[in-house]
């Protein structure tokens, strides 16, 4: 069964169990907590926590959900290669239930999926149910067992064996540390090849036992203070693993044979991406995998790096179709992190070395493969190949010079020692971004351990120095060799000449000094800009800026090699400029919600703080809660601004001008010099006389036009009397608007194939009801017609109705193996159905066909047909009752 057929047929069979199949959440969450969707359920907490009302009617849903696991709680990224089932990337499967349906229905259907419809063996299943520890919360899950024991019983099972206890460790599920969550039963397939585990495998991290599915029951809301308090109504939320159950169905030759084991990895779901990863390395796959404590041998390595590629590619792939790219922070860098470990692989297969990207020419083979379930990959392609080819471009000097690194401190271990320096380690994490993983597996091939305990302390030592950064680098002012005044140079450009005057490192930290910046330090709710520094031949990355008194100092991970100390260097000095165009937009975006706030909601909100990032804006405020025109007004108000593509200027003006000037807002708190900085849209530029101004030291775009769209994302309570926007702009917010027309667009087709359902249906009924009619109404007088001629019955009739009642009169007759000729007609308003039966032994001589080209002219029609059945119709219901005498004379004189 391929791939697409499974994922289909997950679907079809919750639709039919009357579930609304949704669209995939973008794997860039909604909730803070999480780096990415790590699960199908993270779309739908608002209908868990009773917050608003699911649009489905019955509250039931399921889809296939992206999801990615790389960090966090939930983080898989160290298995991934090593094994037949772990992903940073999977799809999950999923069936919703919103106070609809419970544990009975939940299980019932999983059984029947699973063991009814796919044919799993029940004998290899096994399903745990909740069974609490000491301090665990809840009870027992006596109903839970109670289903699973029914349905073991009655498949000629041991429930006993088959139903198995698990604690909070296994059978709790909670998404993070608070929000929704409950008991949960998983399934786990015995993939031994006698299947006679007895369960002794279940839950101990064995591939030849592993979940497919688990059944998710949430009961309680986890609280901050520990509490797990019941919840409004009670949930179902299941995941299973696509490419878990893929395996399963794929690699056993149709469920008969279990001799070998079974990957994730052999199956139709990566051998697109293996097939065109052979054609660039020249090399085939080996699924062989590496023994539990033994270092891989070359085979083994060549199998690891097949895997970790095609898994790290789907991961990039997607979350760059979802806006999320590779970068320095959070979420960002988990991403850049994972593209990283897939170019140190790829040199496995001598990838990379020549400098050459791969990754961007394996990608079109995974959107031509997954575009036709998830459209964002053919949509992105661009930005996918483009992004991929610049981060690893940029990667492979950093990971020679890493390389290089590693070899140079490899060298000096002693002979007979195992332990690679858990310094070195650190420092190539540190100073070239090589993640401790990458080090790790590097260590591992030279058969060397790394002490973690050791690069923890280092690690955990240089967050708290990066915590403290922006204090000490404003205390080491006093460290510069000369007073430095740097000039801003972002207002007008994005790239400037400038000069390196200094280096310094402050608590391990490099910060490059230069007399010329376009680079903002993050200040007043706009964060700050990254880019790079270009020396000669090196271009280096600028992580961050800082403020040292007036001077300006950029963050880089290492020195240029042709930097002296006491000469300035020449360098030029480039912001990213896609990332600072979105933070520009997101801002002046700002300023106009600011504006429309006072305009459709009161003059008297005041902004209590605001973050301006390239991807969203958000803006808090004090007022009461808006009202969903309100926010609508507000959102329609912003965008007609923007359409007017109004000039966005600034200028510098004395602060006791802005103190005598109504309408120029500034914030209660904030210390201003004699001269500030005033941002207006619309009016004349250094007139004050725009419909928006502010007093602002931040970035802008030059007209509104170059926003694009606006779009509040959402609107709520953060605080007593505070309230907080978050809204996107541009193409962010475009793709964010696809995605909810999307689903509007799916839920309209899901409506539509409801309504046709139905339809289809009554047209059954109705049809199952003519077809009784048509038996009762004839019953009566065939028995008549056989009686008065056994040899030849003649039946001539008149009905009223229409062309279907026909058609079942004339279905009722041949069912009944009527052994004569009829001749019948349906009176339907201004017009006739004509009708003829013929049974076998009279077709001959009075063949149906013939009949009824005698006949119709009789009203005024015409028809033909076989020789055993004939239809036709007129339009003259005056002329039925000569038609019918006439049938008479011709059949009884025949």
């Amino acid at each position: 069964m391929q791939s697409r057929v499974i994922r289909q047929s997950f679907l079809d069979f919750f639709r039919e169990k009357g579930h609304t199949i949704v669209p995939s959440a973008s794997l860039l969450p909604e909730s803070p907590d999480l780096l990415f969707t790590n699960a199908g359920m993270n779309q739908f907490v608002p209908y868990f926590l009773g917050t608003q009302r699911p649009p489905f009617d019955p509250p039931r849903a399921a889809n296939t959900q992206k999801c990615i696991r790389a960090g966090g709680k939930h983080n898989d990224l160290e298995d991934v290669g090593y094994d037949t089932y772990h992903h940073t990337f999977f799809e999950m499967l999923g069936n919703w239930s919103f106070g609809d349906y419970f544990k009975h229905e939940a299980i019932e259907w999983a059984w029947e999926l699973l063991v009814g419809r796919w044919g799993l063996p029940p004998a290899r299943l096994y399903a745990t149910v909740y069974q609490p520890g000491p301090g665990d919360p809840g009870e027992f899950d006596t109903e839970a067992s109670a289903h699973w024991t029914r349905l073991f019983r009655n498949a000629g099972l041991d429930p006993g064996i088959h139903v198995v206890g698990g604690n909070r460790k296994d059978n709790f599920w909670m998404m993070g540390e608070t929000g929704p969550c409950g008991p949960c039963s998983e399934i786990h397939m015995d993939l031994t090849p006698a299947g006679d585990s007895n369960g002794r495998l279940v839950n101990l991290g064995d591939a030849r036992c592993i979940e497919i599915w688990n059944l998710v029951f949430i009961q309680y809301n986890a609280g901050t203070d520990g509490s797990f308090r019941p919840l409004p109504a009670c949930h179902v939320d299941t995941g299973m693993g696509f490419e878990r159950i893929c395996s399963i169905l794929q690699g056993t030759q149709g469920l008969a044979h279990f001799e070998e084991q079974v990957s994730n990895y052999d199956t139709d779901v990566f051998h697109p991406i293996f097939t065109a990863l052979t054609g660039l390395s020249g090399l085939a796959y080996c699924a062989a995998l590496p023994e539990p404590g033994r270092n891989p041998n070359a085979a083994e390595r060549n199998g690891i790096a097949f895997r970790v590629i095609a898994d790290h590619l789907r991961t990039l792939a997607f979350s760059i179709a979802d806006g999320i790219p590779p970068g320095n922070k959070n979420r960002n860098y988990v991403l850049r992190r994972i593209l990283r470990r897939a170019v140190r692989y790829g040199r496995t297969l001598g990838l990379g070395s020549d400098g050459k990207p791969f990754l961007s020419r394996l990608a079109p083979t995974l959107v031509a493969q997954m575009s036709p379930v998830f459209p964002e990959l053919e949509k992105h392609s661009d930005r996918i190949l483009d992004t991929l080819d610049r981060e690893e471009r940029s990667f492979n000097r950093t990971l020679d010079r890493g390389l290089a690194l590693f070899q140079s401190a490899r060298a000096r271990v002693p002979e007979g020692q195992n332990r690679f320096p858990a310094a070195a380690a650190f420092d190539l994490y540190h100073t070239y971004g090589f993640p401790i993983d990458l080090t790790n597996l590097m260590a591992r091939e030279e058969g060397l351990e790394i002490d973690h305990d050791e690069v923890r302390r280092l690690l955990e030592a240089e967050q708290q120095r990066s915590a403290m950064a922006r204090q000490v680098t404003i205390l080491s002012a006093q460290s510069l060799s000369t007073p430095v005044v740097t000039e801003f140079t972002g207002f007008e450009e994005y790239e400037s000449p400038a000069h390196l005057l200094e280096i310094h490192e402050v608590d391990g930290i490099l910060l490059a000094v230069v007399d010329r910046a376009p680079f903002y330090v993050e200040k007043g709710g706009q964060v700050g800009d990254t880019g790079t520094l270009i020396a000669g031949a090196d271009e280096i990355p600028v992580l961050d800026a800082y403020q040292i008194d007036r001077a300006i100092a950029l963050q880089i991970p290492e020195r240029p090699a042709t930097f002296q100390d006491g000469v300035a260097l020449p360098v030029l000095l480039r912001v990213d400029a896609d990332r600072r165009s979105g933070i520009e937009a997101h801002h002046t975006a700002t300023h106009l919600l600011h504006w429309a706030l006072h305009e459709q909601a009161g003059t008297d909100i005041a902004q209590q703080g605001s973050l301006v990032a390239p991807d969203r804006l958000r803006f808090d405020f004090n007022s009461a809660a808006l009202t969903p025109d309100q926010i609508a007004r507000v959102e329609e108000a912003v965008n007609a601004r923007i359409i007017d593509d109004a000039e966005v200027s600034w200028s510098e003006v004395p602060y006791a001008d802005v103190k005598s000037k109504p309408g120029i807002m500034q914030f209660f708190g904030d210390k201003y010099g004699d001269r500030v900085r005033v941002v207006q849209i619309g009016g004349h530029p250094g007139g004050l006389d725009g419909y928006s101004m502010e007093l602002c030291g931040g970035t802008h775009v030059r007209r509104t036009g170059r926003i694009g769209l606006f779009k509040i994302r959402s609107e709520g309570a953060i605080s007593a009397g505070v309230r907080r926007i978050e809204a996107l702009c541009g193409q962010v917010a475009l793709r964010y608007v696809d995605a909810l027309l999307e689903e509007k667009d799916l839920r309209c087709r899901e409506l539509e194939e409801k309504l046709l359902a139905v339809s289809k249906q009554l047209e059954k009924e109705r049809s199952a009801a003519r077809a009784r009619e048509a038996d009762s109404i004839l019953l009566e007088i065939l028995e008549f017609a056989v009686q008065e001629n056994p040899e030849r019955p003649v039946l001539t009739a008149e009905f009223s109705g229409d062309a279907a009642l026909l058609q079942e009169l004339l279905n009722s007759l041949k069912k009944r193996n009527f052994p004569g000729v009829a001749v019948l007609a349906v009176r339907d308003a201004g017009s006739v159905h004509l009708g003829i039966f013929v049974s076998e032994p009279h077709q001959e001589r009075l063949p149906a066909g013939r009949l009824m080209q005698e006949l119709s002219p009789l009203v005024n029609g015409r028809g033909g047909g076989k020789p055993g059945m004939a239809r036709g119709a007129g339009d003259q219901p005056e002329g039925i009752p000569g038609l019918l005498q006439k049938a008479r004379e011709v059949l009884t004189t025949a």
